[in-house]
């Protein structure tokens, strides 16, 4: 019988700002436990963008495989915030396919056709609005997180659609939740102008990057949730990092980040942007 003696990967410390180039979870696995006080991301949504890239989220056969496969990160992601630290998770929703194995461009958006696309899920009808944002949600309350607000994004600058029979969406979720009933949250870092605290509803426009082929977070989505939840010189993670924009606003609230992110292109994207701090790339080999 052959006999094979498997390394434990390296730990990997943190002690300054960093982006790891790599797959999520591996690099998360890695990550010492409590290590950061915020996490905010978005992360891939199920079967609106092919990234071309092996191992890429969004793309699964089926919805239950693209929930399971978050849970797995995200669990790692619980074990790596600390005990007082808040997670914000914005997702987005999407229509099902009509088993239709590829989309056409919109005469307005021409960026949102593919050549794939999953099948209608088991259950749900052409036409169907997904629901995926309370589907993840609720499994990740199930799955032992305290899910303590729902905030509606609503982009005043939304994307139009080439609809008639349905209004046009302009609104996504960011979902706030803690892994402990009492956590770190400065409320008063982000009161509205009158004085009054924050509402769920944020009006934050669109903004799109001249690099990047791809949706990116808006900073001022990016900044209240850092400033709510953070002190100076905490870590903030996003483990699906993107053109770097959660490193970009957090660095200029002088906090430190964490990105991993498994597309080299986008690697290369946030490493331009976030020059000024010469940021530190490591690359974890799948």
């Amino acid at each position: 019988m052959e006999r094979k003696s498997l390394q434990k990967p390296i730990p990997l410390p943190l002690r300054e700002s960093v982006l790891f180039e790599g797959d999520a979870l591996q690099v998360l696995q890695r990550l010492p436990s409590e290590s950061v006080q915020c996490v905010v991301t978005s992360p891939p949504y199920w079967g609106l963008r092919d990234y071309d890239v092996p191992d890429q989220i969004g793309l699964e056969p089926t919805l239950p495989q693209f929930i399971n496969k978050l849970l797995g990160i995200f669990t790692e992601v619980r074990r790596v915030l600390r005990k007082d630290g808040i997670f914000w998770l914005n997702i987005g929703d999407g229509y099902t396919s009509g088993n239709r194995g590829w989309r056409a461009p919109d005469k307005k958006n021409p960026a949102r056709a593919m050549s794939v696309r999953p099948d209608t899920p088991e259950g749900l009808k052409p036409k169907d609005l997904l629901g995926i944002p309370w589907r993840l949600a609720l499994a990740l309350q199930e799955d032992g997180w305290y899910l303590r607000a729902d905030l509606v994004w609503h982009k005043p600058n939304a994307m139009p659609e080439s609809v008639k029979d349905r209004p046009t969406r302009a609104h996504e979720y960011l979902f706030m939740l803690t892994k402990e009933e009492r956590y770190y949250y400065n409320g008063k870092a982000i009161v509205e102008v009158n004085g009054r605290n924050c509402r769920s509803v944020w009006n934050i426009h669109t903004q799109g990057f001249a690099g990047a082929h791809f949706a990116t977070f808006p900073p001022k989505l990016v900044e209240p949730c850092i400033k709510a939840s953070t002190r100076p010189g905490d870590f903030v993670l996003d483990p699906f990092f993107g053109s770097g924009t959660v490193g970009l606003v957090a660095q200029g609230l002088r906090r430190r980040y964490v990105g991993i992110e498994l597309h080299p292109e986008y690697v290369a994207l946030a490493a331009d942007r976030l020059a000024a701090g010469e940021p530190k790339i490591v690359r974890i080999a799948v």
